[in-house]
């Protein structure tokens, strides 16, 4: 249970500190990025009044990059993705990008 409030406290923090988040699962990998969402293709599927609520993300999945846009829901993150596809990343699973 802590563990589960301290990632929540990260993303809640993740502002602040102006850090992407990611969540990894073997190759595959989502980053979570501060910034809003500046994909014309995914903000193209939706309403504008939701448009602002979504923040900038990127995706590699089997080796395929893709543009996605997220925002938090409860204990996830919700993605949208530019070709349409949807995703759930719960936010235990995401940690702190590493830099070099």
């Amino acid at each position: 249970m802590r563990f589960v409030l301290l990632c929540a406290a990260a993303l809640a923090a993740a502002p602040a500190i102006a850090q992407d988040l990611v969540a990894r699962q073997g190759n595959d990998i989502v980053r979570l990025a501060d910034g809003p969402c500046t994909s014309e293709q995914v903000l193209a599927r939706l309403q504008p009044e939701l448009q602002s609520r979504f923040k900038a993300a990127l995706a590699v999945v089997e080796g395929r990059t893709f543009e996605a846009c997220w925002r938090r829901a409860g204990n996830a993150a919700l993605l949208l993705y530019e070709d349409g596809d949807q995703g759930i990343v719960p936010l235990a699973n995401l940690k702190p990008a590493l830099t070099a």
